[in-house]
């Protein structure tokens, strides 16, 4: 019983994937889930969101994906059975954006203290 809910949360994050390239044009570059997290009750999946693209494109995206929940859901439930189909919560995921923003960070740093040290010759 313990590992039911990461199984369901993989398959809930496949299947919603799978809907997103069939049934959704996004104005967005790159739509990607990253993460989807089912409460242990199966009523609420919290669906974590990578949008690349600007944050106009980001914002018509999200709405995009929130005018076409109850349609994902239905679709859902005619792929998954459970015993409820969640209702679906997208939420958009900054985490890859941090990341890349701390890697530049990183990365100028180092050309800094590149540029200080004298030529070891």
């Amino acid at each position: 019983m313990r590992h039911r809910l990461p199984r369901v949360n993989e398959l809930l994050k496949r299947e919603l994937g799978d809907l997103f390239r069939r049934e959704i044009t996004f104005p967005a570059k790159l739509v990607t889930i990253q993460h989807v997290d089912v409460t242990p009750d199966l009523k609420h999946a919290h669906v974590f969101i990578s949008i690349i693209g600007t944050e106009e494109e980001q914002r018509q995206s999200m709405a995009k994906m929130h005018d076409a929940r109850p349609q994902l859901q239905h679709e859902l439930s005619r792929r998954v059975v459970l015993k409820y189909t969640p209702h679906l919560h997208f939420k958009l995921d900054v985490a890859v954006e941090r990341g890349d923003r701390v890697l530049n960070i990183l990365s100028e740093l180092e050309q800094s203290e590149d540029a200080k040290r004298p030529d070891e010759n």
